[in-house]
């Protein structure tokens, strides 16, 4: 039997704070997040500013946040798998974690040697640092398995939606929570900026003709999966339904796109074939528009393969003009964002853009919010390394 997936809960943090309404008031407002770096001395690199979380807007429930200081991974994660479970009604006993993080770099040599490892930012034990959260938080919550990490970089929160609603689908499991986690620290800052990658300005423009990277942000978030008759047959109301999801890899290049996108497109249509959705059914794409120069022409060029040239194809936007990209978290967060898309009946914005790059002809959703009652969305992401993913939601 093939069981259907349904999204019950979640909870999610960003640079405007803890919780859905954040969101609302921040991302879907068309804010932006991006203030300058006071975790660390900013001043030898060439980039300044990331959106990170504070302090400001909702408090995270159980962990406060003094200035300059990065909340830990792990207790953001928790906080968020609790709202998770309460928002979906239920304590998840026995269900798989599967997290997209490279481990907690902001925590301390005590936190990790309590785990088994000496420290999360010694090269030789990054793998126990990200494989020790999963576990910690099914201690914490009395979760099952598997507790998977996800290291795969900026796919990792999408590839652990995936692998849980495949999970579901096969009737392997009926309640997974599935996250991801990044919250951005000096290292991590330091190497996208020594690759000249991160943006010297303030703003991040993506599909812009005056794009000039990317800019990090603080995201986690964690996602209740449920077997969609389970879920009704307790009474629980789906937030969105998690149809399709689609994985490449098309190895073109160690760092940059495929030029074409095909590696991309392929996972949008493995999504769109799992669901059995027509391209013509899609109503927006939370495109993964990191606001680099390849990255935006390429998914243009995937875009274009999957839903047809021209800029009237399908609603487009790319969320990262407001939270930043939030690394192993975006997956998830994005997903999160394109949920509520479908729910509230309006598409969120790309803003700071000045003028649109002719070769990024797309039907984009500029600096305000898009009122449109759509029952089908798609978010995409890609990673380095030539890996790309795709998740298609539904509204209930």
């Amino acid at each position: 039997m093939v069981h259907d997936v349904a999204i019950t809960g979640f909870g999610v943090l960003t640079a405007f704070g803890f919780g859905e309404q954040a969101l609302l008031d921040g991302v879907f407002a068309g804010r932006s997040g991006f203030t300058p770096v006071t975790r660390f001395d900013p001043t030898p690199y060439r980039a300044g500013h990331a959106a990170t979380y504070e302090g400001e807007g909702p408090e995270i429930p159980g962990v406060p946040v003094k200035p300059g200081v990065t909340p830990g991974q792990a207790e953001v994660l928790l906080a968020c798998a609790a709202a998770a479970l309460d928002m979906a009604g239920t304590d998840g006993r026995g269900a798989p974690v599967l997290l997209g993080t490279n481990g907690d770099h902001s925590a301390g040599p005590d936190f990790w040697a309590a785990g088994g490892a000496h420290s999360a930012t010694d090269p030789r034990t990054l793998d126990s640092a990200a494989a020790r959260l999963p576990q910690l938080l099914a201690a914490e919550l009395g979760l099952g398995k598997p507790r998977l990490a996800f290291v795969n970089a900026c796919v990792a929160g999408t590839n652990a939606l995936a692998r849980g609603a495949a999970l579901i689908r096969r009737g392997a499991a009926d309640t997974v929570l599935c996250g991801g986690a990044h919250l951005v620290t000096e290292d991590v800052f330091a190497k996208f900026d020594s690759g000249r990658a991160l943006s010297p300005e303030d703003a991040v423009r993506p599909f812009d003709s005056g794009r000039q990277g990317l800019l990090h942000g603080d995201g986690v978030a964690v996602l209740v999966l449920e077997a969609a008759d389970r879920a009704r047959a307790r009474g629980a109301a789906a937030v969105a339904r998690l149809t399709g999801w689609g994985m490449s890899a098309d190895a073109h290049h160690v760092i940059q796109p495929h030029p074409r996108g095909d590696g991309l497109a392929k996972a949008a249509r493995a999504a769109l074939h799992r669901a059995s959705a027509a391209p013509e059914r899609i109503g927006y794409v939370n495109a993964h528009g990191t606001g680099t120069p390849l990255n935006d022409v390429a998914e243009t060029a995937a875009l274009h393969q999957v839903f047809g040239a021209g800029p009237r194809s399908v609603p487009v936007s790319s969320t990262k003009s407001s939270t930043g990209h939030m690394l192993e978290a975006t997956g998830t967060v994005e997903a999160v964002i394109t949920a509520l898309a479908l729910r509230e009946g309006l598409l969120p914005p790309t803003i700071g853009g000045r003028e649109p790059d002719p070769a990024c002809d797309l039907d984009q959703v500029r600096d305000t919010a898009r009122p449109a009652r759509i029952t089908h969305a798609l978010s995409l992401n890609a990673a380095f390394g030539g890996v790309n993913a795709a998740l298609l939601l539904e509204r209930p």
